[in-house]
């Protein structure tokens, strides 16, 4: 009868083991066959992104070399610990996705992968539960005391559970603050729900105000075009100067509720109208010139131009109701290469708590300033380009000539509520170079703090690409060649707007 009992523990070790002997060479081979893939994936875990490129090898390696443990009889007690530990790390990690986790991302391979996480998890246990029996048989085949056995099969669990979510918490931290350039994509971000054709590829975002989203046009620049947020109306105004005898080079518009500005730094003019009137009147006339301006109010304008005195780009203020009018803030663009090309950039504010951004266009930095263009932070964006790579000849007269094309970082950007949605130009680990060619990356940012949110796509209209931005509590609005497109924002990411916050609670 012992004999017999013997025999049938020996039978349920020996199926257990081959049934994980199965398991890893199928799942080993499956995510080494398609490694980059699994690779990508991994890095999208919101629990492993920081350690992709260690631990998508070190898996792989793991699980053949625990099916080989599990071959001879004379290694497969350690080879059943071992998997053991494994499979409690898998089940761990799956619990966390589904509990601690905005998104959930694949990192399985073959048919692994057509089941949910929840079957998956279902799925792990069962093998947890196979391996517990295998271990407890064996030991007890060695006549192993129950305490010792259950002290042995307690470690690795306990271990396992340990290294998880040691792994999962420094990884959040290392992605949202000290991040090394890996983007987490979130499970449909975005919905695209509406687009419209406005006829032309010249429209660029004015603003927007009580529902209206007004368009500036460059091939038609005294004509400010507005539409309401379900895309469904067009209009527009002709606009009439007060003063028509500059010579304009580069007209643009910008709303301000209740007023549109327009202006041309190259001539030294600002005009200001109100939008339930066509006519604009000059408020500005020989105070400064400048190459970007952003309304703060009625009579205050932040703006960047060039310094008289050190030929480098400066950021500055402009007060209607001061003397002097014009205070420039010499120490703010910082130089790095020649003081105007690498501190190139976009000024931008958050109209609900009325701070000035500038992002820089050739490094991975933004600043964050208020209304009188004190500096609060600076932060940075999650690539490694914090030197602007441009190579630029400068002329005996103060002129500046890039040589040689530089590498842009940063294209475009539009902030709303203390999060900065930057297009980036430039690809990640991890990703997809074939995405990229199909779209554009959107990546978001805190700013009150330095806090990575995560990363959207926007996939390109035919052949055209995202040219610009505004975004709503509920809405990002994108132009892309003749096309506005509406796309709805996810429930988790308008929590972001609404609490400032990035994460669902921190485990207890």
């Amino acid at each position: 009868m012992k004999k017999l009992q013997t025999k049938h523990f020996s039978i349920i070790v020996t199926v257990t083991s081959y049934l994980y002997i199965l398991l890893f060479v199928y799942s080993g081979i499956s995510k080494l066959l398609d490694y980059e893939t699994f690779t990508v994936q991994l890095a999208q875990s919101p629990l492993l992104s920081a350690y992709a490129g260690i631990i998508a090898p070190a898996v792989i390696g793991l699980e053949l070399v625990l099916a080989l443990l599990l071959i001879p009889k004379n290694t497969r007690l350690i080879g059943l610990y071992a998997s053991l530990f494994l499979m409690v790390a898998f089940t761990i990690y799956i619990y966390l996705i589904l509990n601690y986790s905005d998104f959930v991302p694949c990192s399985c391979g073959g048919i692994i992968e057509k089941m949910n996480w929840t079957e998956h998890m279902i799925f792990n246990i069962a093998f947890v539960i196979l391996a517990l029996i295998a271990i407890v048989l064996s030991e007890k085949e060695k006549h192993t005391s129950k305490r010792t056995v259950l002290l042995k099969t307690s470690l690795p669990s306990l271990l396992a559970a340990g290294v998880v979510v040691g792994l999962f918490l420094s990884s959040e931290h290392i992605i949202k603050k000290e991040n090394n350039f890996i983007r987490r994509f979130g499970q449909h971000p975005i919905r695209d729900e509406k687009a419209f054709d406005l006829g032309v590829n010249s429209y660029y975002f004015a603003g927007m105000f009580d529902g209206q989203i007004y368009l500036g046009n460059l091939t038609a620049p005294l004509v400010l075009t507005s539409i309401d947020t379900a895309l469904t109306r067009v209009e527009t105004v002709k606009i009439e100067l007060d003063d028509e005898k500059h010579s304009f080079r580069f007209i643009q518009l910008q709303v301000k509720s209740p007023h549109f500005y327009l202006f041309d730094g190259t001539v030294p003019v600002i005009y200001r109208g109100l939008l339930s009137d066509s006519l604009a009147h000059t408020i500005s006339a020989d105070d400064c010139y400048f190459s970007q301006l952003q309304v703060i109010d009625s009579v205050k304008l932040a703006f960047r131009a060039q310094s008289s005195q050190s030929k480098t780009q400066v950021l500055g203020l402009l007060h209607l109701e001061q003397h002097p009018k014009v205070t420039l803030f010499e120490s703010l663009l910082e130089k790095q290469v020649d003081g105007m090309f690498d501190t190139d950039g976009r000024l931008l504010q958050d109209e609900e708590t009325g701070e000035l951004i500038y992002i820089y266009t050739y490094r991975n930095q933004f600043l964050i300033m208020n209304q009188d263009l004190s500096l609060l932070r600076k932060l940075h964006t999650i690539d490694n380009i914090s030197q602007a790579r441009v190579q630029v000849y400068t002329f005996s007269d103060g002129r500046h000539k890039m040589n040689a094309p530089p590498l842009k970082v940063n294209k475009t950007s539009v902030v709303h509520r203390q999060v900065l949605f930057n297009v980036s130009n430039l690809m990640g680990r991890f990703e997809s170079r074939e995405l990229w060619t199909k779209t554009s990356v959107i990546d978001l940012y805190r700013t009150d703090q330095q806090e990575y949110l995560g990363s959207l796509y926007v996939n390109d209209r035919g052949k055209n690409k995202l040219s610009g931005m505004l975004a709503t509590d509920n809405y990002l609005f994108v132009l892309c060649g003749s096309e506005i497109v509406r796309y709805r924002f996810a429930q988790a990411l308008m929590q972001d707007f609404a609490a400032g916050e990035a994460e669902k609670p921190e485990i207890e």
